[in-house]
C-alpha cells in the first residue's frame, strides 16, 4: 500500500495487548465425576527377604564344602602317609632294581600304581632295561642316606629330596663329591600299602 498512513496508525497497542483481559471462567467442570479416592498405603518393604536367602545360600555352600572335605579325608584316610622311613625304603628298593637289573621291579614303581592293570608289559619293560642299563653304567653301588625334605601334594602323594652315597661305575667319568654323595629327588606314591617310586632324577645327571 502506497500514500500517507491514517491518523493515529501505530499509536493504539498491537498483538495481545490490544485485547482486554479476560475474566477466568467460572463454573469449570472437574475431570473427575466425584472426590479423588483416598491414597493407598504403601507396602512396607520386607528387607529379611534378600538378607535370609544371602544368608540360607552361604550355610548349603559351607555344608557342600564340609562335606567334601570329610570325604575327601575318608578316601585318603585308606592309604598311608608317605614318611620318612616309607620313603628311604621305597626308593632304595628302586635304586637297587636298577643296579641289579630287575627290571620288573623297575617297571612296577614307574608305571606308579598302573603296573597291574596293564595287559602288556613288553614296552615297560624295554624301557625299564634301558634305564637299569643307563643307572649301572653310571653307578656300581647305591645307598640312600638321609630325607632331605618331603612336600606332600596330597596324603599319599609326596615330592622327596633325599641324599645318596654312590660308587661310581668302573671306567665312569661321572665327577663325585670328596664323600661320595649327592642328592636326587623322586616322586612317590602312596597307595596299597606300598610306596611306589613313579620317576627319579639326580640333581646333576640325566633321568633313568
Amino acid at each position: 500500500m502506497t500514500g500517507p498512513y491514517p491518523p493515529g496508525y501505530g499509536a493504539g497497542p498491537v498483538g495481545p495487548q490490544m485485547y482486554g483481559a479476560q475474566p477466568y471462567p467460572e463454573n469449570v467442570p472437574s475431570p473427575y465425576p466425584s472426590m479423588l479416592p483416598p491414597p493407598l498405603p504403601y507396602p512396607k518393604r520386607r528387607w529379611w527377604w534378600p538378607v535370609g536367602a544371602v544368608i540360607l545360600a552361604v550355610a548349603v555352600i559351607g555344608a557342600l564344602v564340609t562335606a567334601i572335605v570329610f570325604a575327601s579325608r575318608d578316601d585318603a584316610g585308606t592309604q598311608a602317609p608317605v614318611t620318612d622311613a616309607s620313603a628311604k625304603a621305597a626308593i632304595q628298593e628302586y635304586l637297587d632294581a636298577l643296579s641289579k637289573g630287575d627290571d620288573q621291579t623297575v617297571a612296577r614303581h614307574t608305571l606308579c600304581g598302573l603296573f597291574d592293570a596293564v595287559k602288556e608289559h613288553r614296552s615297560d619293560l624295554a624301557l625299564a632295561g634301558l634305564s637299569s642299563d643307563a643307572f649301572r653304567k653310571q653307578y656300581s653301588h647305591v645307598e640312600v642316606t638321609s630325607i632331605d625334605k618331603i612336600v606332600a601334594w596330597s596324603p599319599n602323594q609326596a615330592q622327596v629330596l633325599f641324599t645318596m652315597r654312590v660308587d661310581p661305575a668302573r671306567g665312569s667319568t661321572r665327577n663325585q663329591s670328596t664323600k661320595g654323595e649327592e642328592q636326587a629327588v623322586a616322586q612317590l606314591l602312596s597307595q596299597d600299602n606300598d610306596v611306589l617310586v613313579c620317576s627319579y632324577l639326580p640333581r646333576t645327571a640325566g633321568q633313568y
